[in-house]
């Protein structure tokens, strides 16, 4: 047995341990699925990127980052991380204030429609069934290589093996298990990238020959590899293309049920905004690291098959022994969090929103339980069956939310003239343009142009179908109470010391914002002009040096507008109610 497998079996049997030891605490709905609606900054904030990270992260992004195209995910990184906070402040607090148990809950009693509710599970199954088979092969593929077993055996243990902690001990079991994974694989990034850039002779060696390397030319240039035998032929394509799906995955990350639905598992509101300031810090910094640690495992060994299988041939061939398993374990991790997260809220959906079974509470329990196994066995199925593609799949998955909700969602909130069959047909030509455009495309064999992508389609139609039904419809007076409910702030949340406590987490933003500024010029910016053009001036502003600039400034601004946000929606309730 080596060491690798050792690590493995031991994480495990450890994730096992606190889901036995959660899951005999679980007491009623609210616990199993909402965590009884008490969690801390720490745990809210360690879910929401543990879900977030999954093998997509750690395998596909970081695939593309080895294949030459770092800078374009860290451009997208940039409109994930404001979803983060935009999500907090205009539809997370509203969520958590709601007082639901899932999120297509909360908007059957928005519009008191029990269609919209169960459409809404609809979309999670869907969508959250082939983001699991993403994940599920990710798991899959990092068992296979360290332990040497069949493909589809270790398919079958990585589903046993997520599916025993979740059923037992749901939402509770689930946010601390995140948690532990999120502080396990941050710890290892920071290590990773420190002996990654130590074998290719240290920062400025590794540095200097990413930016003249041959191989992929331009690497690590602000656009990424280019041209005929790339995915994007020009500079402003890859720019677009980056922009589009940062802005598009910010959308997921503010309104999708595997984020959103933490917030309803928070202690307060306070909590909701500290744990998107602190989502937003953990990603902003970890997808700089990772990826620029992956682009830079080409200057050790440019000839890795798959792509996907970077991170891992690093922990078995570079790193030493014990920080490798390390390594191997943070990976399993990520993709671990983000099963467990994405089985329960199919099974939470399927019994609360689809099938409902409210005269029983333990009836229910059974019911979500049953779900989530039969879940977990069509999504075998289909591992063994369907062709592997991690990345492509999850940026299938993912944005058919951002099509599908995000209108929908941030209306239900702010809008009070959305009626409810706006909301409902709003989303399912969200939903279904997404699908139709990406299954047009592949039956086509056609490359749609970036500003014809699936999300822009989805969610364009998303946006017409609302506002030309709703100025058609009457809005009902008890969606139009439930609302004006929703915007009524407790109390409780007028607290001094709590809004001060608050304060404090964009400060840190805006201060990280200006120091990874400092450093992405000193660091990257300026010896990568220097390496290409001989010349490290300042006087003229090269592409690298408006990314490192750009990059801080989406932490300093998103920083301050949560600033101004806190202090426009706790301070003045404290002023006005003493």
């Amino acid at each position: 047995m080596n060491i690798f497998l050792l690590a493995v079996i031991i994480s495990m049997i450890f994730y096992l341990g606190i889901g036995w030891y959660v899951g005999r605490k679980v007491k009623d709905l609210d616990d199993y699925y909402v965590a009884g609606r008490n969690a801390p900054t720490l745990l809210i904030v360690g879910t929401l990127v543990a879900s977030f990270m999954s093998t997509n992260a750690f395998l596909g992004e970081l695939g593309m980052s080895y294949s030459g195209h770092a800078p374009l995910i860290i451009i997208m990184t940039a409109g994930n991380c404001l979803g983060y906070l935009f999500g907090a402040i205009f539809f997370g607090r509203y969520l958590r204030r709601s007082q639901s148990l899932t999120v297509p809950e909360f908007f059957g009693r928005r519009y008191q429609s029990r269609r919209l509710q169960a459409l809404a599970g609809f979309t999670i199954i869907i969508g959250l069934t082939c983001y699991l088979l993403a994940v599920t092969w990710g798991i899959a593929l990092v068992v296979s290589k360290v332990t040497q077993l069949p493909y589809a055996a270790c398919i079958c243990l990585v589903w046993l093996g997520y599916t025993s902690f979740t059923l037992y001990s749901g939402s509770k079991g689930v946010i601390i298990t995140d948690t532990v994974m999120f502080m396990l694989f941050t710890i290892v990034a920071m290590m990773t990238l420190y002996f990654i850039i130590q074998s290719g002779g240290g920062w400025s060696e590794s540095l200097n020959q990413l930016a003249r390397y041959e191989g992929k030319p331009g690497i690590i240039a602000w656009h990424g590899l280019i041209g005929e035998n790339s995915n994007w032929k020009t500079p402003a394509e890859a720019l677009i293309w980056a922009l589009i799906l940062g802005c598009a995955w910010g959308v997921v990350v503010a309104v999708s049920p595997w984020q959103t639905s933490r917030y309803l598992m928070a202690r307060d509101e306070h909590v909701v905004v500290r744990s998107g300031c602190g989502a937003c810090v953990a990603m902003f910094l970890l997808y700089l690291i990772n990826n620029y640690s992956a682009a830079a495992v080409n200057l050790i060994n440019p000839e890795i098959d798959p792509p996907e299988s970077v991170m891992i041939w690093v922990s078995m061939n570079l790193l030493p022994p014990i920080l490798g398993s390390l390594l191997i374990c943070g990976i399993l991790s990520a993709g671990l969090s983000s099963a467990s997260t994405f089985l329960s809220l199919i099974g939470f959906s399927a019994s609360n929103d689809i099938f409902i079974y409210d005269s029983n509470p333990q009836k229910k329990l059974l019911v979500t339980r049953y779900t989530m196994v039969v879940f977990g066995l069509i999504v075998i199925t289909l591992c063994l069956l369907v062709p592997s593609n991690i990345f492509w799949i999850t940026y299938f998955a993912g944005p058919v939310f951002a099509s599908s909700w995000g209108v929908v969602a941030f209306m239900s909130v702010w809008s009070k003239s959305i009626t409810e069959a706006a909301a409902f047909w709003g989303m399912i030509n969200g939903f279904f343009g997404n699908i139709a455009t990406n299954l047009f495309s592949l039956a086509a064999g056609l490359k749609l142009p970036v500003y014809m992508d699936p999300i822009l389609v989805g969610s364009l139609l998303s946006l017409v179908t609302v506002l030309g039904i709703s100025k058609v419809g009457t809005v009902r007076e008890e969606s139009l109470n439930f609302r004006e409910k929703l915007h009524e702030m407790p109390m409780m949340l007028a607290n001094e010391k709590e809004i001060a406590r608050t304060l404090i987490w964009p400060k840190i933003m805006i201060v990280i914002g200006v120091a990874t500024m400092i450093l992405m010029l000193m660091f990257y910016a300026l010896p990568y002009r220097e390496a290409i053009e001989g010349t490290s001036s300042v006087t003229t502003l090269s592409g690298e040096m408006i990314l490192a600039i750009s990059y801080g400034l989406v932490m300093i601004t998103g920083g301050g507008f949560v600033f101004w946000q806190v202090k426009k929606c706790f301070r003045e309730q404290y002023k006005s109610n003493p």
